[in-house]
C-alpha cells in the first residue's frame, strides 16, 4: 500500500472563465487533488455537488489565507480587475510560502516583456515577485480572450450583427479561454515540465474587420464593425461605478490599440501543440462552435 502523498491544487478564481474551465480539465487526473478556492458557502455548494473540496478564500480577507492555503502544494492565482490584485497578489503569496506551497501558476496578461500598459506591467511585477520569492512557477500571458466577442463587461459585445470595440482597425492577438484553462491545467498537473516557463498564448491575429467578415460567411447574415471611441468605454466604467484605478489603464490601452501604439499588439504563437498536444482554436472554429449565439 502506498504512503506517497497525492498533490494538492488550489484554483482560485474557481467560479470564472479560466478557473472554472481549469478545474473542469483537472478533473480527470486522478493524481492530484482538486481545491476550489469560493468566497462563501452558497458559491462552494456547485462544487461540493461535483465531489471537489473547497475553502472559504478572500482575497481581501487574510484571515481566510492561511487557512484556505493549509496543504497546498500547487496554486493558480487569478485576480480580479482591480489595482488591488498588486496587494492581494503580495499577501497570498506570503502566506502561500508560509504554507509551504511549491509550484505557483499565474494567470498574467499581455504584452511583452517590456511593456509600459500599465495593467499589463502590474502582472509582470507579480511574475517578478513569485520568482524572488523561490517559488517554482509557470506565468501564464494570454492575449485577447474570444469569449470577449460574446460579452464584455457584463454586456453582449455584439448586437443585431453590429460589432463594436474601442480599437478602431487594430490587429489584436485572439486566444480562447479553453486553451488557457488546459495550459494552466497541465502547468499544475505537471510543474516539472512547466517550471520556469512563460507561455504567451495568442494564437490568431485579427482586425474587428476582418472579424465581421468570417461571422458573416460563416453565421450566414450581415456582421459589421462600427468601432467606437475610448471615450464611450471610460464614461461606461464610470456609469458603473467601477474602480477606476485599474479602468483607467484599460482606458489608456483602448487607447494605444486605436492609435497602433502597442508594440506587439498582434504577436502570435506556435507553442500550443507542444504545451497541450493540440492544435489551438482560432477565431473561424470559435465562431463556428458559437453560431447559435452570434446569430440574431
Amino acid at each position: 500500500m502506498s504512503n506517497t502523498k497525492v498533490p494538492k491544487i488550489l484554483i482560485t478564481g474557481a467560479t470564472g472563465q479560466v478557473g472554472s474551465k481549469t478545474i473542469d480539465f483537472l478533473l480527470s487526473n486522478t493524481d492530484i487533488e482538486i481545491v476550489a478556492a469560493v468566497r462563501s458557502p452558497e458559491k462552494a455548494a456547485p462544487f461540493t455537488e461535483k465531489g471537489i473540496a473547497t475553502v472559504i478564500l478572500d482575497f481581501d480577507d487574510e484571515s481566510t489565507h492561511l487557512p484556505a492555503l493549509k496543504g497546498i502544494d500547487r496554486i493558480l492565482i487569478v485576480t480580479g480587475y482591480t489595482v488591488d490584485m498588486l496587494r492581494q497578489s503580495k499577501a497570498i503569496l506570503d502566506g502561500a510560502k508560509r504554507a509551504g506551497v511549491q509550484h505557483v501558476v499565474h494567470l498574467g496578461a499581455c504584452g511583452r516583456d517590456d511593456t509600459t500598459v500599465a495593467h499589463w506591467a502590474w502582472h509582470q511585477l507579480i511574475e517578478r515577485y513569485i520568482e524572488w520569492a523561490g517559488f517554482s512557477y509557470t506565468h501564464l500571458r494570454p492575449e485577447t480572450f474570444m469569449q470577449n466577442i460574446l460579452s464584455y463587461g457584463g454586456n453582449k459585445a455584439i448586437e443585431n450583427g453590429i460589432i463594436h470595440a474601442y480599437v478602431e482597425g487594430a490587429r489584436l492577438s485572439w486566444v480562447d479561454v479553453e486553451d488557457v484553462a488546459q495550459v494552466a491545467a497541465v502547468a499544475l498537473s505537471h510543474p516539472e515540465i512547466h517550471a520556469g516557463k512563460i507561455y504567451r498564448l495568442g494564437y490568431d491575429a485579427v482586425t474587428f474587420n476582418e472579424m465581421a467578415v468570417l461571422m458573416t460567411s460563416i453565421v450566414g447574415k450581415p456582421f459589421r464593425y462600427e468601432p467606437l471611441s475610448p471615450d464611450v468605454f471610460l464614461q461606461n466604467m464610470i456609469n458603473a461605478g467601477a474602480e477606476m484605478a485599474y479602468m483607467g489603464c484599460v482606458y489608456d490601452h483602448w487607447k494605444r490599440y486605436a492609435a497602433g501604439t502597442i508594440p506587439g499588439a498582434d504577436d502570435t504563437f506556435d507553442n500550443l501543440p507542444e504545451i497541450i498536444g493540440k492544435q489551438p482554436v482560432k477565431l473561424a472554429d470559435f465562431i463556428k462552435k458559437h453560431k447559435a449565439e452570434f446569430d440574431y
